[in-house]
């Protein structure tokens, strides 16, 4: 066995972040206290002890200029990527990331998310050689997001391995006469993938399931591989529009 089998796999930080959005556009950059959102994110990111480095991979020259102004680093990636991982993945080759090394998937429209769920999304990759991805869920306690779309919801096994991610309420309570009622977990977009496994991940075909429900993880669970979860106490605000970015404000 070489020296760099026995090393412990790094554990790097990529923030994928494009100019042009339907909701907010140029949405990285807009300001919050002052300071762009992106800045916001990189250096939450930075706090994060498990992390050996931090990128943010962009298609746009403004937002690369951004984070350099500020000394964080940019990786220039694809303008034709159809989704953040494959920016991700892009800019993981880029970067040298090398294949048992862990790349997570840190979304750069959540400015507030806490430090330690980094830890918490990669570190079952850290302890599982075999394990090829993971993410974060967390108990829902907003009634209202139990029927909201844009709250992805999930089941999972009793091994913490996710079985499905919907869009719909699952699991569906076919007798709500009957308490209690289910407890619903909820998706929270932060993936810890091993690179090697993140290349293979944007080379599979579009998944049956992900074309329905436009969720990309869809795919790893159709294709067969599983994807790990993690509970964790922490909600994580997204900024979606300009609105979400006033709300961010006043809590910080």
């Amino acid at each position: 066995m070489d020296l760099q089998n026995k090393l412990e796999p790094k554990v790097v930080a990529i923030i994928p972040a494009r100019y042009h959005s339907n909701r907010f556009e140029g949405k990285p950059l807009a300001l919050i206290k002052g300071k762009p959102m992106v800045q916001h994110v990189y250096e939450r990111a930075m706090a994060a002890p498990i992390l050996s480095r931090v990128a943010v991979a962009t298609d746009d020259e403004r937002i690369a200029e951004c984070v350099r102004s500020f000394g964080g680093e940019a990786v220039m990636t694809s303008p034709d990527h159809v989704s953040g991982t494959d920016r991700l993945a892009e800019a993981a080759t880029l970067m040298n990331v090398a294949e048992q090394d862990v790349v997570v998937n840190i979304q750069g429209d959540q400015p507030l998310f806490p430090v330690d769920i980094v830890e918490q999304v990669a570190r079952p990759l850290l302890d599982d050689p075999a394990l090829p991805m993971s993410t974060l869920i967390y108990k829902i306690v907003r009634q209202e997001e139990i029927d909201d779309p844009n709250h992805v919801k999930t089941v999972f096994d009793r091994n913490g391995m996710a079985l499905y991610f919907s869009r719909a309420p699952i699991p569906f309570q076919r007798d709500p006469e009957c308490p209690p009622p289910p407890t619903y977990y909820k998706h929270l977009g932060f993936y810890a993938y091993r690179k090697g496994f993140l290349l293979t991940f944007v080379s599979l075909p579009e998944g049956e399931w992900e074309r329905f429900e436009k969720l990309e993880q869809l795919r790893a669970l159709e294709y067969g591989y599983k994807i790990k979860v993690v509970l964790t106490e922490h909600d994580s605000v997204e900024v979606d529009t300009p609105k979400d970015l006033e709300r961010v404000a006043e809590i910080m």
